[in-house]
């Protein structure tokens, strides 16, 4: 009996100990994480459990963890190294054939065409390319294109659409890549795919609408939050006093105030952008308006995700975000950040397109690719070529945000034309300055160069260049300063004047610094845009023929310009500084510098400018329109005008000329 009683007590033991543990291991399993696979970055544990926990903090309370490898692709097995072949790409070089149409061409294709040929990268010719892009049709869903005779299983080939893609299913693409509008997360290949916008029907080629930020901060008739609806428009709304972030003073929330049907861009702080595939045209228009977009678990993938850091423009949550923690600095960093990447990447076809095939540039180019901070930090990654330099600090964009100034020293380059004669006199000025470096003379005229140069005092040398004005802004590989100092052999500039407005290009590098002014303005009577070369306090352009500038801008002048813009600047020579002034003023949003001169700059008039006085329509009718052809090639006036000149202290004041370090500027 008691061998019995012993038997069932030990195995009632044996029975609750085995629950207890049955138990306590799936317990286990929830807290404790996987144990991190070998050359994988180890980020926050991922529990199991999540939806139980609820969550108190703010993304950015957590510090950043390590680079997280890539996703599975979602949609195929295609990865870029197995399925592109980058060795046909010669020199690390993208080129682009587009494949003919095979049916109607709608405006859209048209746009994405002209786009493509106005790029670096396109080429006529399919044996130089690199990549074959294939434009997705414009039909219902389910009808594809034909395959091309090239198509070889899709290697090497791009098939894009600026909407929602007519061949959903990955495995009938092969090999290619996609780029498309709204891809979902489950289809999208990381790394390969290309995520676009969805655009408008009617988005512009070129040129483009700003963005809408016009206040950085609330003010209290704005509303707070804007919630996108399915039929197109948006809901407005303020909060009530328990949720007011900005001072605790919002009035009591009596539910939806304003509904704007009809209305395209929100006016609030916050855009609320439901996960639909619908709502990813609302995702556009909130950075236009920087409305701050709020997305609730997107279904599909963020335009451009795998270069852009969404982070610093857009907020990703669930339901249950609260926004009134969040500091006013922030709320502006993140309003700003909408409108770079507005005005960087979305405004236009031509930009979206361009950002395409920058990313597939960055591919092929692997470590010599754009940093993230040249993609996130304006002009951005477009304005910012690889060719030229990866290194932020080697463009003249950055040194303000990196606390920095250019150092060394400038060149000045001489531009010789007709009649073929050495400048002595600018030459010996340009030798006396300390801040030079070195003279280049950039010898353009039919005449032999002179067999022998005078002796400076700073090394001098002569450049065989090309007979067209345009040539004037070709990287030439003797520059080996990052300031330039562009002159022409008819140029008349002081040492004083030199060193002076070298030193204040340094403190605004990315700016052209000059000493004649041009002005742009707006003619009522023609309806078109003309300039004036007469002196007035307002100007919005600095001649080329005595003016300094970073060395980054023949670059883009030589890689970025159409064409079509340097013909018209070789075939109306006035036309070359106004087309270096639209480039300058692209890119930075600013105006040039002016610097003052002394009085004998007065002898020699620059070349009169339509609107200019004593010019008539007759004298030079390239000219005449010259910009308004480049208003028509940017798509849009880039111009900004100022009134602001830079002098040293004690200019012009009545005091000993023994006190001022810049005398000769005043002397007559």
């Amino acid at each position: 009996m008691q061998s019995w009683r012993r038997k069932s007590l030990w195995l009632a033991m044996s029975a609750s100990w085995l629950l207890v543990l049955l138990g306590v291991f799936p317990l286990l399993r929830l807290a404790v994480p996987s144990r991190p696979r070998a050359g994988t970055s180890q980020g926050w544990p991922r529990w199991l459990d999540a939806e139980l926990l609820q969550s108190f903090s703010q993304p950015a309370e957590f510090p950043e963890d390590g680079p997280q490898p890539p996703r599975a692709p979602g949609g195929g097995s295609c990865t870029w190294e197995a399925c592109f072949d980058a060795s046909k790409c010669r020199g690390g070089g993208l080129k682009v054939f587009v494949y003919p149409a095979t049916g109607p061409v709608s405006e859209t294709h048209r746009r994405i065409l002209a786009s493509i040929e106005g790029s670096r990268y396109h080429t006529f010719s399919a044996a130089e390319a690199c990549l074959l892009l294939l434009l997705s049709p414009d039909t219902p869903a389910g009808q594809c294109t034909p395959v091309p005779l090239q198509w070889d299983g899709g290697r090497n080939h791009l098939v894009l659409g600026l909407h929602p893609a007519p061949c959903p299913r990955p495995f009938q693409l092969g090999q290619a890549m996609v780029a498309q509008a709204r891809p979902t997360v489950d289809t999208f290949r990381a790394g390969f795919d290309v995520a676009l916008p969805l655009l408008p029907e009617a988005h512009p080629l070129r040129g483009g609408a700003p963005g809408q930020l016009r206040q950085h901060s609330p003010h209290p008739g704005m509303a707070l939050l804007a919630l996108a609806e399915e039929r197109g428009g948006w809901h407005t709304a303020g909060t009530n006093s328990s949720a007011c972030p900005w001072d605790g003073r919002c009035e009591q929330d009596h539910g939806p105030k304003q509904t704007h049907p009809g209305a395209t861009l929100p006016n609030a702080t916050f855009c609320l952008i439901p996960g639909r595939s619908s709502d990813a045209l609302h995702f556009l228009q909130a950075l236009q308006a920087g409305c701050i977009p709020v997305l609730l678990s997107p279904r599909w993938e963020l335009p451009f995700s795998e270069v852009i850091d969404w982070t610093k423009a857009a907020i990703v949550a669930d339901e249950r975000l609260s926004l009134q923690e969040m500091p006013l600095t922030r709320v502006l960093a993140l309003r700003q950040q909408t409108q770079f990447l507005w005005d960087a990447y979305f405004s236009t076809v031509e930009k979206v397109i361009h950002t395409t095939l920058e990313i597939i540039q960055d591919r092929i180019s692997g470590a010599s690719a754009h940093p993230s901070l040249l993609w996130n930090s304006p002009p951005g990654a477009l304005l910012a070529l690889p060719t030229f330099s990866t290194s932020p600090s080697d463009f003249p964009f950055y040194h303000l945000q990196q606390g920095s100034r250019p150092l060394g020293k400038f060149s000045a380059l001489i531009w010789v034309e007709a009649p073929g004669q050495l400048p002595m006199k600018l030459i010996q000025a340009m030798a006396g300055s300390q801040h030079c470096a070195q003279i280049l003379v950039l010898w353009s005229s039919e005449k032999p160069p002179p067999p022998r140069l005078p002796e400076t005092a700073v090394p001098l040398t002569v450049i065989d260049g090309p007979r067209k004005v345009s040539g004037r802004f070709f990287p030439y590989s003797a520059i080996n300063t990052d300031a330039i100092l562009s002159l022409d052999a008819h140029s008349s500039l002081s040492t004083s004047e030199v060193d002076f407005a070298f030193v204040v290009w340094q403190s605004f590098p990315e700016r052209m610094v000059g000493f004649l002014t041009w002005n742009h303005f707006w003619d009522e009577a023609r309806g078109s845009w003309g300039y004036t070369a007469e002196r007035a306090n307002e100007f919005s352009m600095v001649l080329t023929s005595a003016a300094f500038y970073h060395r980054y801008y023949h670059t883009l002048f030589t890689h970025s310009l159409p064409k079509a813009l340097w013909t018209l600047a070789d075939e109306a020579p006035t036309c070359v500084d106004v087309l270096m002034n639209f480039l300058v003023a692209a890119v930075t949003k600013l105006p040039p510098i002016k610097v003052p001169h002394a009085t004998r700059h007065g002898e020699t008039s620059p070349p009169l400018a339509p609107g200019g006085p004593g010019l008539r329509q007759e004298q030079q009718p390239a000219a005449q329109d010259c910009i308004n052809q480049m208003v028509a090639g940017f798509g849009h006036m880039p111009l900004v005008s100022s009134r602001l000149r830079l002098d040293p202290v004690l200019f012009k004041d009545p005091v000993s000329m023994l006190r001022k370090k810049y005398r000769s500027l005043e002397k007559p």
